[in-house]
C-alpha cells in the first residue's frame, strides 16, 4: 500500500472507484444472463436449421442423382452454371446488448429461372430442390455465426466479472481500509498532541494565576 497516498482526498477518490466497479459489476452480470438467454435460445434455433439443412441436403443430392438419370449429366452440369441460385446478398452487422453479430441477408429469385420447355422436370425438381439448400446454408451460417459470437462475448462478459469481483474491487476496498487506519492514527495522534498543548497551557495559566496571588 506503500504506492497510495493516505490522504482524505484519496479516500474519496477510491470510494468513488468502488461504487463504479460494483455498478460495473452489476451492469456486466445482467449483460451475461441476458446474453446466456439468447445463447441457449439460439441452440435450439442452431439445431432445428442443421436438421433441416441435413434434410434438404440429402433431398437435394437425390434430386442431382434423378435429373440425371432422366436427363443428360452435361446438359444439368451445364445448366447449373447458368443458373442464378441468390439475387442479391449483404453483409449486415446486428447489436445484442453490445455485441456485434453478424449476418447475411440474401434476396432470392421469386420464382424458378429455367423454362419447363428447356429442361426436364427432374432437373426443374433438382433446381427447386437446391434452392431450399441454399436457404438452409444461409439459415444455418446465420444461426451458428450468431451463436458462436454470444458464446464468446458470454466468455469475456464473464472474466470482466471475474476480474473486477475478486481483483479489483478486493484491492480498492483493501486500500480504502489501509487509508482510512492511517487518517485514524492521524486522527489520534492529533488529538493526543492537541491534548498535551492544552494541558501544557493549562499548567502555565495556572502557574501564573498563583504567582499573581501570591
Amino acid at each position: 500500500m506503500r504506492e497510495v497516498s493516505p490522504t482524505r482526498m484519496n479516500l474519496l477518490a477510491r470510494r468513488s472507484r468502488l461504487a463504479l466497479a460494483v455498478r460495473g459489476v452489476d451492469l456486466l452480470q445482467k449483460k451475461r444472463d441476458a446474453l446466456v438467454r439468447e445463447f441457449f435460445g439460439l441452440v435450439h434455433e442452431t439445431l432445428d436449421a442443421r436438421r433441416e439443412l441435413n434434410k434438404t441436403g440429402r433431398e437435394a443430392h437425390m434430386a442431382l442423382i434423378l435429373a440425371k438419370s432422366f436427363d443428360s449429366p452435361k446438359e444439368v452440369e451445364v445448366l447449373s452454371l447458368r443458373v442464378p441460385v441468390i439475387s442479391h446478398v449483404q453483409a449486415k452487422v446486428e447489436s445484442v446488448w453490445g455485441t456485434r453479430v453478424p449476418r447475411l441477408e440474401v434476396e432470392w429469385p421469386r420464382e424458378a429461372t429455367t423454362s419447363p420447355l428447356s429442361v426436364g422436370a427432374r432437373t426443374q425438381a433438382a433446381q427447386v430442390a437446391f434452392r431450399r439448400l441454399s436457404r438452409s446454408l444461409i439459415q444455418v451460417a446465420n444461426t451458428e455465426s450468431r451463436l458462436r459470437r454470444i458464446g464468446e462475448e458470454i466468455k469475456k462478459t464473464a472474466r470482466r466479472v471475474n476480474a473486477l469481483e475478486l481483483s479489483v474491487i478486493p484491492g480498492i476496498r483493501s486500500q480504502i481500509r489501509y487509508i482510512q487506519q492511517v487518517l485514524n492514527q492521524q486522527e489520534q495522534e492529533d488529538i493526543f498532541r492537541l491534548k498535551r498543548i492544552k494541558g501544557k497551557v493549562d499548567a502555565s495559566r495556572a502557574q501564573n494565576e498563583s504567582a499573581e496571588e501570591s
